[in-house]
């Protein structure tokens, strides 16, 4: 850790052009970007001892369907005394897998497999998660139907993210689970708190009118990595949080004193959060046909488009901006000579973009989409019917496939664990999402090749996700004739 006394001779000793003023801190010294002529010796240890890190896993065997899994998973282990995170997660799956145990004891036989992960290592690397997800690597991608994660948890909104092929499927659940302090659901309480934070007429009046909350794009930094980024596993990341006293991430204060006295203080959250996940689990693993809805998938997808092309056309407008300066002499004019700073250099403007592919992609999925919520609502009142029951496998082996359907076996350009098309780190980005990734970064970096032949790529795995969705709805509509 790098203290104010420490960092004084280092700044001090830069020399070259001053810092923009946005860059420049509070110490009584003109802050300059280097190199300086000063030069620094820095001593760097580490710890380098291996030691085993332990899964714990537990599984409720199916009944009808044994061969296709709900996962839950949250890590156990903490960087010190890690009340907040992870052990506020992990008391809640221990309340989840309690609960069920004791609906086992009484009779109760989970349609589908459940599967239980308390994971060990998450903190130096996801360790426990992602070795256990390449270890059974195969058995994953071919019975795994969805993950779900939770982490911290605190007091608070319900915080939502995921594959949104699941989005319809969790507003579902949040109808249902009452805030323990404002008495209404946290579905409602969520919205409203949206509305209260929209900056545009467009967006609250989205939130008023569309059906259902739209969920956030999950990048990394938690145990869902390997299972939605390298196997494309459909996935949930949930937790409450916004209410607490904050400052306690990853150090010494994050004890018990400090949850029970400024987070859940009663632990009405962590319950709240043992419901939401219990509820969901419960609600996946005993549905006739898995829960997936295309429709919301198909309408965010195409929000990902219009992102993209928005963001190309800003950054040709920005680079001819740019550049028109320059030929002007604006820098020149406007830098002050006793504190010179440097001129950005002349650059070629974006290239045009052949978005084409992914604009008739998405008119596939939304046409897919639409065919299957229309044959999916046609043979509700069939569900339950034992001949009807009995033709299902077909429809969800289809419903499982659909995520793995946008992950490519090549992974991202200089990153091939990441195989997922539409969801990933980003590169510079730390924990936060990219979506569409090869396109976007292919963007901000100036790739523009090769963001051209991300989107030829994105495009045929979105038309290979219309056609296992219009597959799923042929099977529904051959199902119980």
């Amino acid at each position: 850790m790098l203290f104010r006394s420490d960092a004084h001779p280092l700044l001090a000793a830069l020399a070259g052009p001053m810092a923009p003023e946005e860059w420049r801190g509070s110490l009584p010294i003109p802050y300059h970007i280097g190199p300086g002529p000063a030069k620094v010796h820095l001593k760097v240890e580490f710890n380098w001892d291996i030691k085993p890190v332990y899964d714990v896993i537990a599984k409720i065997p199916g009944s009808a369907a044994p061969d296709e899994w709900i996962v839950r998973g949250n890590h156990h282990d903490a960087w010190v005394n890690g009340a907040e995170d992870p052990v506020s997660g992990q008391v809640a799956l221990l309340e989840e897998a309690r609960a069920l145990g004791e609906l086992v004891k009484q009779g109760w036989k989970p349609r589908r497999t459940i599967i239980y992960c308390a994971w060990d290592g998450e903190e130096p690397m996801l360790l426990g998660s992602t070795e256990w997800a390449e270890m059974h690597a195969d058995e994953l991608q071919a019975h795994a139907a969805v993950y779900i994660n939770t982490d911290g948890n605190d007091r608070g909104l319900l915080n939502m993210g995921g594959s949104h092929s699941l989005e319809q499927f969790i507003n579902g659940v949040a109808r249902d689970i009452e805030d323990p302090e404002t008495k209404m659901s946290v579905w409602k309480r969520e919205q409203l708190s949206r509305i209260a934070k929209a900056k545009t007429v467009e967006d609250r009046q989205e939130l008023r009118q569309r059906a259902d909350l739209r969920i956030n794009a999950l990048g990394s930094g938690t145990d869902f990595t390997a299972y939605l980024d390298h196997l494309g596993i459909a996935t949930l990341d949930l937790g409450y949080e916004g209410e607490d006293e904050q400052g306690i991430y990853h150090s010494i204060y994050d004890d018990f004193y400090w949850y029970t006295h400024f987070s859940d203080t009663e632990f009405v959250y962590g319950r709240a959060l043992a419901q939401t996940v219990g509820t969901s689990v419960m609600r996946l693993a005993d549905s006739e046909v898995l829960p997936f809805d295309f429709v919301d998938f198909a309408d965010t997808v195409d929000t990902y488009r219009k992102d993209l092309e928005k963001l190309l056309a800003t950054k040709q407008d920005e680079i001819r901006e740019r550049n028109q300066e320059l030929e002007e002499g604006v820098f020149k004019a406007t830098l002050d000579p006793r504190r010179p700073t440097v001129a950005p250099v002349k650059e070629e403007v974006p290239p045009h973009l052949n978005f084409a592919p992914l604009e008739n992609a998405v008119e596939s999925l939304t046409r897919s989409a639409k065919h299957y919520q229309q044959a999916l609502a046609a043979k509700q009142a069939s569900l339950g019917d034992e001949i009807f029951a009995g033709k299902l496998g077909a429809v969800n082996h289809e419903l499982i496939a659909s995520e793995r359907r946008l992950t490519n076996a090549e992974g991202l350009p200089r990153r091939s664990w990441y195989k997922h098309l539409l969801y990933a780190p980003g590169v510079y980005a730390g924990y936060g999402v990219k979506t569409i990734p090869g396109v976007r970064e292919g963007i901000e970096q100036k790739r523009y090749a090769e963001a051209d032949a991300e989107i030829v790529r994105v495009a045929k795995a979105l038309q290979d996700e219309a056609a296992v969705i219009s597959a799923a709805a042929r099977a529904l509509d051959g199902a119980g004739r």
